[in-house]
């Protein structure tokens, strides 16, 4: 497909591996140039710059971690230097963990809303004087679906869920009249390769009966999507949370 992609610039967090990964290929794929954060993963995430650079686009991978404002506006700052500009912010990074909530304690909670919500807070504020100045931009943000609908065992990785989704909402409204669209997708169950395979393995079939489309997703169900919502064919969809989750969740 041709999304109209083609010279814009893509900076993508937590790009390294899965989801994040797929979407970096999938905007360069279309055309987009692309800056790859990573914060663990700088093999993958140079693996993903060689494949983008492959079809024939710029790429950049830069490492930082987003739970701090000060390395996410310089991540940003260098990205706009480096590529001379900036079109498109898909915020992809996040952290979770798997715990009873009484089990858990305030390092859990930092870490998950550090990364989860702050990630995205500091990224957004970092990119808004150069989308505000040019009047034009995309804010992509990947969340879980747990944020809309709660999740045992994912309490506080599903109330930073929350969060972004109302911080979406709220840049969408407050940013409409620079041209800046902002929306979030919200995903089920993704199988990538940073999942535990023996816990899938007791697990999938239990799992697979809460989705009606009997299978879990993968990271190419979610990539489409977001170049979409990237790309001016979405120019008149802002402030919506769209799930990809096989059904999951069938949130009005």
């Amino acid at each position: 497909m041709d999304l109209g992609l083609k010279g814009k610039v893509a900076l993508v967090t937590g790009a390294g591996r899965g989801v994040g990964r797929e979407i970096a290929l999938v905007l360069a794929r279309e055309g987009a140039h692309v800056g790859v954060n990573y914060f663990h993963s700088r093999i993958g995430a140079d693996d993903v710059v060689a494949e983008c650079r492959k079809m024939g686009v710029k790429a950049q991978a830069y490492g930082a971690d987003v739970s701090d404002y000060k390395a996410a506006k310089e991540l940003v700052d260098r990205a706009i230097a480096d590529f001379g500009g900036l079109d498109i912010l898909v915020n992809n990074a996040g952290f979770s963990k798997m715990q009873l909530f009484a089990e858990s304690g305030p390092e859990d909670w930092r870490q998950q809303i550090g990364v989860c919500l702050y990630g995205v807070i500091h990224c957004t504020h970092a990119v808004l004087p150069h989308f505000t100045a040019r009047k034009a931009g995309r804010i992509v943000t990947i969340v879980g679906d747990s944020g809309r609908v709660g999740e045992a065992r994912l309490a506080v990785t599903a109330a930073a869920r929350a969060g972004e989704i109302a911080f979406t909402k709220s840049m969408a409204r407050e940013l409409a009249r620079f041209n800046i669209t902002a929306n979030a997708v919200a995903l089920g169950l993704v199988e990538t390769e940073h999942m535990d395979p023996a816990w899938l393995a007791a697990k999938k079939e239990k799992i697979l009966q809460l989705y009606p489309l009997r299978r879990l997703g993968l990271p190419k169900d979610v990539a489409p999507l977001v170049a979409l919502l990237a790309s001016d064919g979405a120019s008149w969809i802002t402030g919506q949370t769209i799930s990809v989750s096989g059904g999951y969740t069938t949130v009005g």
